[in-house]
């Protein structure tokens, strides 16, 4: 078998060691006219021999060695070397290798595909930035009909954007200011096809937006308003715990969890428990019942009625409890609209939140990549796309059959929509990423 597989070298010898394959070729055809002038008549001028990396064979690294000959022409009197088929013009490596290390570094840190080659970390980041500048070209997603914008802090707070219809990462930048988030906006293609903006209550993207996309709907994440129940109860919870005796306190373990927990989710021994704590503690019962409604307003099937709902709630709150819940108030009342707008779409934020956790584990696993690392990690990880087609199940072909022979580089491209966050786990799997940090 032609372990090579590389048209225009004649395989010699091949050389297996422990970790590596040590392979022997030259080229099929011999130089016949200068490089220079054109013309035939060169003579040689010496000899020397190449080592070139190639792509991991059977778990080993592979290195090709070629001998090329120096020539001279009889005409200009110029010499040169033997140009080598298949190799890359900026280091000794093949074509094929430099594109599967740009493939694997997306997937995988860089000190493990450079174990893997033979070569130094710092030569898998720049093959791997080259890599990046190349599909970054040539890639164009399209423009989100719902588009999520949240953020991620990774040293300092980053723009994430996603297709929320179509559950993609769709890119990162750099900040969350206005100005970024509202010049990335002005770039899309079609950006005027966008009907629908999801964020979280933070001014700039909702400025960003109505300066740019002024007829998409703006739509403030149920998550980030809801939450702010739960933080109201905390702080009631907390409060009371700081009075007791620790001995009261024992009897209050994992409280917490039970009390920020949904009333129809308890189970049996949860709804006992948590039952004798608000009979126990009027005013953690009180906190306890007025989050639960916070939450039913979510309930409502429209506008109207979720806007009925929050007077109702707002009402209902007894003065010595307007302290705690006012944050809530306040969310309600400045973001109103965009708040109340849910309700004509169910549209939430949960796909970025999601692909939030993904970007911090990436980044876990790498030991804090630069940002334009993780971002190209992210954005170009091929392993997830969805494809036009399933790849179909393995069927044993018979002698008799075998007409066509297709070889690897045959192999048809699959097509680009997208990272499919739902399927970025495996990626951190294949990272040898502790589960834990998930």
């Amino acid at each position: 078998m032609d372990l090579l597989q590389l048209d225009d070298f004649d395989l010699i010898r091949v050389v297996e060691e422990d970790h590596d394959f040590h392979i022997y070729a030259k080229l099929s055809d011999e130089t016949t006219h200068c490089e220079h002038c054109g013309k035939y008549g060169i003579i040689g001028f010496g000899r020397r021999e190449q080592i070139i990396k190639d792509l991991p064979r059977l778990g080993k690294r592979s290195s090709i060695y070629v001998e090329t000959r120096r020539w001279r022409c009889k005409h200009c009197g110029k010499t040169f070397y033997e140009n080598l088929p298949h190799m890359d013009e900026k280091r000794r490596m093949t074509d094929r290798l430099v594109q599967w290390i740009g493939e694997q570094a997306v997937r995988r840190t860089y000190s493990s595909v450079a174990d893997g080659v033979g070569v130094t970390e710092g030569t898998i980041r720049l093959v791997f930035a080259e890599y990046v500048q190349r599909k970054y070209d040539a890639m164009r997603f399209a423009t989100p009909r719902w588009l999520g914008i949240d953020e991620i802090h990774l040293i300092k707070p980053r723009c994430v954007l996603t297709n929320v219809e179509k559950l993609t990462a769709f890119d990162i930048l750099e900040n969350r200011n206005k100005k970024t988030v509202a010049e990335r906006l002005a770039w899309l293609d079609h950006r005027r096809s966008i009907e629908l903006v999801t964020i979280d209550m933070w001014r700039p993207y909702r400025d960003a937006v109505a300066s740019v996309l002024p007829d998409a709907t703006v739509v403030v994440d149920k998550f980030h308003v809801v939450r702010m129940l739960n933080a109201a109860c905390e702080t009631v919870r907390k409060a009371l715990r700081a009075e007791l005796t620790p001995a009261e306190r024992r009897g209050l373990v994992n409280d917490r969890f039970l009390i920020l927990k949904r009333k129809h989710r308890l189970n049996g021994k949860e709804h006992m428990m948590l039952s004798g704590w608000l009979e126990n503690y009027p005013a953690l019962a009180m906190a306890y019942e007025i989050k639960e409604a916070g939450y039913r307003i979510y309930d409502a099937k429209t506008r109207d009625e979720a806007d009925a709902a929050f007077e109702e709630w707002r009402a209902s709150v007894p003065q010595e409890m307007k302290g705690a819940f006012g944050d809530f108030e306040r969310a309600w009342r400045n973001w109103r609209e965009e708040i109340i707008a849910y309700f004509d779409c169910r549209a939430t934020n949960a796909y970025t939140e999601s692909l939030n956790n993904l970007i911090r584990a990436t980044n876990r696993v790498g030991r804090g990549y630069s940002f334009e690392a993780l971002r190209a990690k992210v954005l170009l990880s091929e392993g997830p796309e969805k494809q036009a087609a399933a790849r179909p199940a393995f069927q044993k072909m018979l002698s008799r059959d075998l007409t066509i022979e297709r070889t690897v580089h045959q192999m048809r491209a699959p097509t680009r929509y997208g990272t499919l966050l739902s399927t970025l786990p495996e990626i951190l799997r294949k990272s040898d990423l502790d589960p834990k940090q998930l």
